[in-house]
């Protein structure tokens, strides 16, 4: 009992209430009828520049990006400041993709980016693909997030109770099933702008007071250098024989980032294309956020926390303030993993409502059907990952979300070329995807998973390659040739509804 830290809990826990409050008034927030998917899953596409701003940062800066990021940096040095450049140019491709997509769903009733290739090329087994896509990739990502929560609980000291970390996640976790079930994307809309908030005061205290207690940067910046000196592959610069692996690594990541779930659930609740625009010019700020985040990696080598991988940070925010600010800085930490944890579960339930429960089994389904099946396979991806961090290891859920950008980088084809041909033909596409998948996951396999998944291979002649990048080259060049081959034989090409008009804006 004595090892619990009571005074940051004291602050975590009502913090935790009030935003729990908003949860539930979250429902009565813009209200509408609930009981129909696009209000409840989308909120009725009616959140504006400002709402959406929150809502997409608390949505892609997690708990567990706020973890992992700083624990990569104290690990491998500059490579870990990948996370930069990655989501500076997925803003880039937000920018160009999204407004037209947004349009075209608009117009046509689409909740997801599945229901959009379905209308774009009418057909359900490549809109199958893309959704189990989405599913298989979001649910390791939910995971992460609660390991997130873990280790924060831990850090205050639950650790040394007898299950006392799995007994606060639980709890944690009943009370955003609940909240989600209720108010949907409302409730981690509303949060959101709290989150954001705390996280942003917690950066900057921690770019200011941190440094100020360890002689300043030149100093930290110093001993992280003492400390890489010694290790190969690491170090303050990235190496000669790191430059391809990271420009690659980050393009990949930028290329996939959009297409989760969770951002284009984001992204499809905006008013219009003109919020998505926007959003894209003023996201960058979250970037600078990151970086200021990243630092603490090298703060916590120079401050010589005595924690390994996930627990660093959480770690030097106890070694480095006040019990109170640490118990501000964990309650940040945890609502970084609550809002996205609750838009991933929403993006998910989504796919499986409209792209496997309601074309294969219950094509006849009524509106409010839709929205109760949502709601209900929202809760089971949410105890489904509360499952899996429970019952199996941290590590397992780490490689399998490094897999799944690899996995959500092969539906980029059939959604943004999408956007501009339908030369492609959807079995093309699908027999592309497949080969993507496949390939990408069989040569991390090749690689073995002992020591974590390796998510770049060696190409003689060209250097060190992420595997997404490389999968999905085999996917655009298998549906090119399975296209061309098709219009050879004259075979006849499905179509769907959407065409080409429904991308401008109105």
């Amino acid at each position: 009992m004595n090892g619990v830290h009571w005074a940051a809990w004291a602050v975590f826990a009502v913090i935790f209430a009030l935003v729990t409050a908003m949860g539930f008034l979250a429902a009565r927030w813009k209200k509408a009828d609930l009981d129909h998917l696009h209000e409840w899953g989308l909120a009725g596409r009616r959140f504006g520049t400002l709402i959406i701003w929150f809502l997409m940062g608390g949505d892609l800066y997690t708990a567990y990006t706020v973890i992992a990021v700083p624990a990569l940096v104290y690990a491998k040095g500059a490579f870990g400041f990948f996370a930069m450049p990655y989501t500076i140019v997925a803003y880039v491709i937000f920018f160009v993709v999204m407004p037209p997509l947004w349009n075209a769903c608009h117009r046509h009733g689409c909740v997801t980016v599945s229901d959009f290739v379905q209308g774009r090329y009418g057909s359900r087994w490549l809109a199958l693909a893309i959704a189990l896509t989405g599913v298989l990739a979001t649910m390791p990502y939910i995971a992460l997030q609660l390991v997130g929560m873990q280790v924060v609980f831990a850090q205050m000291g639950f650790g040394s109770l007898q299950g006392g970390a799995e007994i606060a996640l639980v709890g944690a976790f009943l009370v955003l099933a609940l909240y989600t079930y209720s108010s949907g994307l409302r409730a981690p809309a509303l949060i959101a702008f709290v989150k954001d908030a705390m996280l942003y005061v917690f950066v900057i205290a921690a770019v200011i007071v941190i440094p100020a207690r360890l002689g300043g940067y030149g100093a930290i910046f110093a001993a992280a250098g003492k400390a890489f000196a010694d290790k190969p592959g690491t170090g303050l610069l990235l190496q000669p024989a790191q430059y391809l692996p990271f420009a690659t690594l980050a393009l990949g990541s930028a290329g996939a980032l959009f297409l989760y779930p969770h951002a284009t659930t984001g992204a499809l609740a905006a008013s219009g294309p003109g919020a998505i625009r926007r959003n894209a010019m003023l996201l960058p700020a979250y970037s600078v956020a990151l970086g200021l985040i990243a630092l603490m990696g090298y703060m916590a080598i120079a401050a010589h926390v005595d924690a390994k991988g996930s627990a660093i940070v959480p770690a030097l925010i106890q070694q480095s303030f006040p019990e109170w600010f640490a118990g501000f800085c964990f309650a940040a930490i945890a609502l970084g993993a609550l809002v996205p944890a609750a838009i991933m579960s929403i993006g998910a339930a989504n796919l499986v409502t409209r792209n496997i429960w309601k074309p294969f089994i219950q094509p006849d389904i009524d509106a409010r059907g839709e929205a109760r099946v949502a709601k209900i396979t929202s809760l089971l991806v949410k105890f489904g990952a509360l499952l899996f961090v429970i019952a199996l290891s941290q590590d397992l859920a780490i490689n399998l979300q490094l897999l799944g950008g690899i996995w959500m980088l092969q539906a980029f084809p059939a959604v943004v070329f999408g956007l501009f041909t339908r030369w492609f033909r959807a079995g093309g596409l699908l027999a592309g995807w497949a080969v993507g998948m496949a390939l990408g996951t069989g040569l991390s396999a090749m690689q073995g998973w002992a020591n974590g998944v390796k998510t770049t291979w060696l190409v003689p002649g060209v250097g060190v390659v992420y595997l997404g990048i490389l999968a999905v080259l085999a996917n655009l060049l298998v549906a090119a040739l399975v296209t061309l081959v098709a219009d050879r034989l004259a075979r006849p090409r499905l179509h769907g509804a959407i065409d080409e008009g429904d991308f401008a804006d109105a």
